[in-house]
């Protein structure tokens, strides 16, 4: 693969939750921050449900999350203006580079933004292809469970600020109900 600029992963061990991106937009490459378009609605959801704990957050914010045991990374690191301007080989290349760095660091929970998004993982990293739902899967990478909330892109108009915010809110559930248990 080509080298083009990207987002750092934010990850380390002893993870509660890694945000999986589906790629890094060409905003968020701009400022060099998580979800940094403006339209995009990840971070006012975030706020609104109470997941991180504050209801201030913004991009600028993504790196120091890590002190709250929250990380940040993506299916494909390469950017594109919008998901469609994925290809093939990017998924081929970038999905087992996820799934091993899953595997080392190995998360409580790792959230996929938009089935989209894991379901190119399933396909392209562990050969395997379903349709996922959102919610929690049955599936594990690793000791890693897997959950899935619709993507906050501008362009899934599907879901409202408010349905994206329960969503989280849902995550934080099952991060509550799950500690001290893994």
């Amino acid at each position: 693969m080509e080298e083009t600029p990207t987002l750092p992963d934010y990850l380390r061990q002893g993870l509660d939750l890694v945000f999986v991106g589906l790629n890094p937009s060409l905003p968020s490459i701009r400022t060099g921050h998580y979800f940094a378009n403006p339209r995009n609605r990840f971070w006012p959801a975030l706020n609104l449900s109470g997941l991180a704990g504050a209801d201030c957050l913004a991009p600028e914010d993504d790196e120091s999350l890590l002190e709250q045991g929250i990380g940040f990374t993506d299916v494909v690191k390469r950017a594109t203006a919008q998901g469609s301007g994925l290809k093939a080989a990017d998924f081929r290349y970038w999905a087992p580079v996820l799934r091993d760095k899953l595997l080392q660091f190995q998360p409580r929970v790792a959230n996929f933004h938009g089935v989209t998004a894991y379901k190119a993982y399933l396909r392209y990293a562990e050969e395997v292809r379903e349709s996922p739902e959102l919610g929690l899967q049955a599936r594990l990478v690793g000791s890693t469970r897997i959950f899935v909330t619709p993507n906050p892109s501008p362009a899934n108009a599907a879901y409202s600020l408010d349905d994206l915010s329960e969503w989280y809110r849902r995550l934080g559930q099952l991060l509550s109900d799950t500690a001290g248990r893994d």
